[in-house]
């Protein structure tokens, strides 16, 4: 279809975006990571590379990666300057897309300077077909990122599915699952509510031999799905529990931080434009102690650190990790 007119209309609502734009990003274990998921409102804003120049050279110099969380790939037309000043400065930035507008410079720019690409899944084909574009050009760590709730579930069955026949995956290095947080008025979408089910997921992989992982959040309901598995003491080395303030931490694209992105209207933030020493006046934050403190002490039954903001988990057996504060 032939575009005949352009024109500019005035808009009073939400635009919905179940990902983070290049509004969300934060640092989590010595990585700038982002938000896997987030309504947004009409007017989105872009951190600025003078902010991101500002937070990467207040850290200490144990920072090795950053990973940017976006929409779209040309949202924000500083993205590729930070790259390139977070590859001067010896450190690896990542990234995580929609597959949507890109084009093949996209494709060699992400391929030749991130370490690792996530591919957001919404449409299944426009997905699968950036995996396959970005793992073509050499890339190793080439994940899809599948958001995990009640209505997504046959989703992100079929994605299990598909990596062992759709050739466009055969390079694909794991399915990431995101469990799903009750945050804000706009989520229609309901946390996975059996247990059974979370565990059927969970033996498709394994005994498909594919490899999965998990965000944090959702780490005291893997550990109960494979409670029984012979190799348990061998898997719960290798889960990584809530680790917000810990050795992760929050920053929005204004410059100010939270303990994680779903406490950020939650709380009072610490104000990393006016600092230049993080660890003494963010790290060490009352808000940022407070939120630490509170982790500590939320720990299940396994020793396993819980959600402290919101309650997560299978309802029906029972499995919330916390009550919100």
């Amino acid at each position: 279809m032939k575009i005949t007119n352009i024109s500019t209309e005035t808009f009073d609502g939400y635009v919905y975006n179940i990902e983070t734009i290049p509004n969300h990003n934060y640092f989590a274990n010595s990585i700038l990571v982002h938000n896997c998921y987030k309504s947004n409102g009409p007017i989105g804003k872009n951190m600025p590379f003078k902010t991101l120049k500002h937070i990467l050279d207040i850290m200490p110099n144990t920072l090795t990666q950053v990973a940017f969380g976006i929409g779209d790939i040309d949202a924000n037309p500083d993205l590729w300057q930070m790259m390139r000043y977070c590859r001067d400065h010896l450190v690896i930035p990542n990234l995580t897309i929609n597959g949507e507008r890109m084009i093949p410079q996209y494709y060699d720019l992400i391929s030749s300077n991130c370490g690792a690409c996530a591919v957001s899944l919404y449409e299944k084909d426009t997905c699968y077909n950036a995996v396959k574009e970005l793992s073509d050009r050499g890339m190793k760590q080439v994940n899809i990122h599948c958001l995990l709730s009640e209505e997504t579930y046959d989703k992100c069955v079929q994605v299990l599915k598909d990596v062992s026949f759709d050739e466009r995956l055969v390079n694909l290095n794991a399915v990431v699952f995101l469990w799903l947080k009750p945050k804000g008025d706009r989520n229609t979408l309901h946390q996975l509510s059996d247990m059974k089910k979370f565990k059927a997921l969970i033996n498709t992989a394994f005994e498909n031999d594919i490899k999965i992982g998990f965000d944090s959040c959702s780490s005291p309901m893997f550990l109960e799905a494979i409670k029984d598995r012979i190799d348990y003491l061998d898997m719960y080395k290798c889960v990584d529990p809530c680790e917000s303030t810990l050795f992760s931490y929050y920053i929005n694209v204004d410059g100010i931080g939270y303990p994680c992105s779903f406490s950020e209207t939650l709380g009072e933030g610490a104000d990393l434009n006016k600092t230049k020493d993080f660890l003494k006046d963010i790290w060490n934050h009352h808000s940022t102690v407070r939120f630490r403190e509170w982790l500590e002490m939320g720990k299940d039954k396994r020793g396993c650190r819980t959600c402290p903001v919101y309650p997560l988990g299978c309802k029906n057996d029972k499995l919330i990790s916390s009550e919100p504060l």
